[in-house]
This record gives C-alpha cells, structure tokens and sequence, in this order.
C-alpha cells in the first residue's frame, strides 16, 4: 500500500485571499490539499478584530510564531491563512488549521467579505473556535447566528441534495463542533450563589427565556438556532496573559513571562482540541480528506463570487427576510395541513366552513409569530394574511362544486327508477299523474335525508324538478285524456267530464302556484345563504379594525330576524298545503 506524501509546511500559506473584488484561491494552497490523501481535521477560528485568535492558532501548531499576531490596530490576516501540520494526537491524520481575518476591520469600508470569509471557515471546519472578549453578550451572539444562518443556505445552494440531511446522526457528523473562547474574561463563574463552570456559562448564556411577545421570540431565536446548528458546544476562559504594555510582544514571550493560569488556560484549551476534534465529515459519513476538502474551497467560494449568498443593508435586516419567509412558509404549510386533515368537503353549512378556516387561521397567526423574527412593520404577517384570504376564497368555490357534484350524483341516482317508470310508461293510464306525483315525492324525502349535500342542496333539487316538469305536464295531460275516455265509456254525463276536467285544471293551477311559491321560497334561501357569506366575511374584515363585538351583535340581529321571516313564510306554506293537495305538489 502506498505510503500518503509528508506534508511539510514550515509556515502558513494562504488559502482565500481577500481584496476589495471577489475572493481569490491561492493554487499553490490548493496544491498542498489536493496531495493530503489522509482523513483531515480542520479548525477554523473567527472573531472580531485584534481578539488573539492568531496566538491561539499558533499553540495549536505548536508553534510560537505562524500566523501572523499584529500588536496594533492595523488588522494582520487577510483572508483565510492555512497552515497543514501532523496531528499529535491521531496518527495517519493531517490537522488544517485555519485562521481568519478579523471581522470588524476599519481599514476596510465594505464588510460583506469579512462575512463571507466567516462562513467560509465555517463550513470547512470540523471545530470552530469562536474568539471573542470579556463575555458572551448579544452582539456576539447576534454575529455567531448571522454567520450560522448564512452557512446554512450557501450550503444548500452548492449542495441541495447532499445537504438536506433527515437523519439526526448525520447532521451532528457534518455540523462542526463549537468551542467558545473568551479573552480577558473578568466576570465571576457564577449563577444565583453557586459556582458554575465555563461550560455551564455558555448553556446558560444560549438558553431561551419563556414568554410569548415578540421581544422574547426576538431574543430566543438566535439562541436556538446556534444550538440547533451546534450540536456538541464547548467554552473555554482565558484571563488576561500578561501586563497590558507587554501584550505587543506576546509571541516572543516564553511562559515564564506569562501569567500562570494563563498557560494553564491555553495547554487545556490545546489538549481538548487535539484530543476531541473529530475529523471533518462529508454527509453521508464520507470522511474527508485534503482533496475533499480542495473541492470544498473551490465549490464554496465560487458560489459566493456568483453572487448566490444573500448580501443586504445589514445583517439584522438579512435575518429578518430569511427567518420572515421561512415563517410564512412554515404558517402556510401549518393551514394547509389543517384543513387537509380537518375539512371534508362539501360542508353542510357555509358557516362551517368559515368557523373552520378561523380556527386554522388562528393557529397559523400563531406559527408565524412564533418563527418571525423583528416583523416590525407587520409585512410579513400581512402578506401571510393575504395568502390566507386567498384560500378562504379558494376553499369556497371548491366547497360548492363540491356540493354541486355530490347533489347531481345523488339526484341521479335517486331518480333513475322514476325515469325508467316514464320510460317505460307506467303512468300512462288513468290516475298515473297522482302516482307519478306520490312517488316522486317519497324520492324527495329520500334525497333530503342524505347527509353531506352541503350548501347547493336545495338549489340542486328545485334546478333538477323544474328540468322534469315538462314530463309531469306531459304525463298529467295523458291521465287527464285517459280518464275522460274511461268515463265517456262508462257513461259518465258531459257535464260530470266538464267538472271533473275543471277540478283537474284547479288541481293543476293550485300546483302551479305551489311550485312558483317554492321557487321564491328557495330564491329567498339563497339570497340569505349569500347574504350571511358576505356578512361572514364582513366580520373577519372588521375583526381586524377593532368592531368585531358590536358588529357580530348587530349581524346575528339581522340573521335572526331574516330567519324568522323565513320560518314564517315556511309555516304559512305548510299551513296552506292541504292533504287533497298533496297528490299534486312537484
């Protein structure tokens, strides 16, 4: 088996130089990695502008001198710097350690690279030191989640498929590991009167607080989201090396210059590094080596350059669009959900229908407010109210045609044996109209029993008699020829056939108006039926200005009142429908 080559680097090289234009990779580093056919370890460290994050790196080559350590403000590392050196710990194993620039340059006007280098050190890295002073605060984790947050969508845009990782064991493979290192840290390890240590500092520090106002949404969600993206987290204190005026020669100090717990600080720091960063992890469990990792900077960097990593006014901004739209997206994919499972069209009521899209609307609000991030002017929250409004009007025309396929399906089925009788002539004779009419009424009752019409019920019904009165006419006119033969047979005088004739002309007057008078009864039901979908609809809209009470008061007066007179008009109907007329009704 071939031996992989020696890498032999006697000093840092760099990897991605940064300039004012696009983000450069230096060949020659790219070289180095793609001749590692070992697995690598990579540690990446970033922080703000002149915090030590070049000392720290240079302990871990074990070096005192590398990368370059700048006792001034004028910034030292531009770009990323590499530096590939055996690693102590695991044999057959390459350690790349990978020091940034600062963020926060003022030499520099434009910080979007000094991002872009950010997130580049953190997709490489299989540990990620985070570099900061003093304690962990807001800002600090504001940049952290900023950076995080970034890396995640130039990951999925290189990599779609790679990267939309299901399985939990997978994504804490190819997540790197956090290691939180604080400078000159000052404060007492402490929380109400107990000692705690660095590790519990920094739980403490990402943990959410409880409450449900935008304030504290505000607050949590960078917090979540770094644990989310961090799975194993680790953090370190380093108190303040030496005097302050000795720090501008800090890397040509031996440890005797330094203080104590200093060095202490730092071997802990070195050993846990060596001892516990895993190596770097492709998704899949494909464990990388340096020509992985060359394609990796080559993919990455290329990305940015085209333009595909988001670049706004501001990083707040930045987040508050990404984490807005994911909202409104999660909201929408919640309604949808609900409605899938809890609507089951066609409704019997029109108010059935808007109760149910209120109460999933109500939820959505709910989801969206608990993922949105600084909504402050609401436009997030009222385009998701758009969209909601959208699938109300949606969901109403698909509960009619729903409601209309299942009455024309229904009334088919129902009728086809009195369609097959005309066929078939079984009610040409004497007396066939009053048994066409007594049949098909038991067939009405039939159909108004069945259940889940929905709201075009009786306007499917009454469109459906009125398409088969021609054929009662016809048949009523046949009976009415039949039996005047029968009777003229029998001997029956004319002017009993005259009385007869005009008592079935009377009948058939009477039914005329009974049907005219149902026609106006079910024009009233519709119109109702409209009336209260538009007041419906009034209510959500007034909902939202303030007069929801006393417009819903003053709407359910109206509806109980319009009732009544239906109910009214019902009864006198019924009232007036005698049993002699019964024979008649169509």
């Amino acid at each position: 088996m071939d031996m992989a080559p020696l890498i032999h680097m006697p000093e840092p090289l760099c990897l991605i130089e940064n300039t004012n234009g696009p983000l450069l990779v230096n060949p020659e580093a790219l070289k180095i990695l793609s001749d590692i056919r070992q697995p690598v370890v990579v540690v990446a460290i970033m922080g703000l502008n002149r915090t030590g994050k070049s000392y720290l790196i240079n302990k871990l080559a074990g070096k005192n001198k590398g990368f370059s350590v700048g006792s001034t403000v004028q910034s030292h590392t531009k770009g990323i710097w590499m530096w590939c050196v055996p690693h102590p710990k695991k044999p057959n194993h390459t350690l790349v350690l990978l020091d940034t620039e600062g963020l926060g340059d003022v030499e520099k006007g434009d910080k979007t690279n000094d991002t872009h280098i950010a997130v580049l050190a953190l997709l490489l890295s299989s540990t990620f030191v985070y570099n900061t002073m003093n304690k962990i605060d807001q800002g600090a984790i504001d940049l952290l989640h900023y950076v995080t947050e970034l890396s995640h969508l130039l990951r999925i845009d290189t990599s779609p498929n790679l990267n939309r990782v299901d399985d939990t064991a997978d994504f804490v493979r190819i997540c790197p590991d956090l290691v939180w290192t604080l400078r000159d840290f000052y404060l007492d390890l402490e929380a109400n009167g107990q000692l705690i240590t660095a590790d519990e500092y920094l739980e403490n520090s990402l943990r959410p607080k409880q409450g449900p106002n935008q304030h504290l949404q505000n607050f949590n969600l960078p917090r979540l989201c770094i644990q989310k993206f961090f799975p194993v987290k680790k953090c370190f204190i380093f108190d303040l090396p030496t005097h302050q005026k000795k720090l501008a020669q800090l890397e040509t100090l031996h440890n005797d210059d330094l203080d104590p717990k200093f060095v202490q600080q730092v071997a802990e720091f070195c050993s846990y590094v060596f001892s516990h960063s895993k190596t770097k992890t492709l998704s899949g469990g494909i464990k990388a080596s340096g020509s992985h990792l060359e394609n990796l900077v080559q993919t990455y960097v290329n990305a940015i350059n085209s333009g595909n990593l988001p670049c706004m006014e501001s990083e707040v901004l930045t987040l508050a669009r990404i984490k807005n739209s994911v909202a409104v997206q999660k909201a929408i994919a919640h309604y949808d959900q609900e409605m899938g499972q809890k609507l089951q069209l066609p409704t019997e009521t029109l108010q059935e229908l808007l109760d149910l899209h209120r109460a999933s609307e109500k939820e959505t609000i709910e989801v969206f407010m608990k993922n949105s991030f600084k909504d402050e002017d609401q436009g997030y929250q009222k385009k998701l109210e758009m969209q909601l409004a959208a699938k109300q009007n949606d969901f109403h025309k698909r509960n009619l045609e729903a409601s209309q396929n299942r009455c024309s399906a229904l009334l088919q089925d129902i009728f086809h044996p009195l369609e097959e009788n005309v066929k078939q002539g079984v009610y040409s004779k004497p007396g066939g109209h009053c048994l066409f009419i007594q049949q098909r009424d038991e067939l009405i009752a039939k159909y108004n029993q069945e259940p889940r019409k929905g709201i075009q019920a009786e306007e499917a019904l009454q469109k459906y008699l009125e398409s088969k009165e021609s054929v009662s006419v016809t048949i009523f006119q046949i009976d009415l020829a039949l039996t005047a033969r029968e009777k003229e047979i029998e001997g029956i005088t004319e002017e009993f056939m005259k009385a007869e004739a005009r008592r079935l002309m009377e009948s058939l007057t009477q039914h005329q108006q009974m049907m005219e008078q149902r026609k106006i009864f079910h024009q009233e039901q519709v119109r109702l039926m409209e009336r209260n979908r538009v007041y419906q609809q009034a209510l959500q809209q007034r909902a939202m200005e303030g007069q929801l009470q006393e417009e819903v008061k003053r709407l359910k007066e109206i509806i109980q009142a319009e009732n009544r007179k239906l109910h009214d008009k019902l009864q006198n109907l019924l009232r007036n429908d005698s049993p002699d007329d019964a024979c008649i009704l169509l």
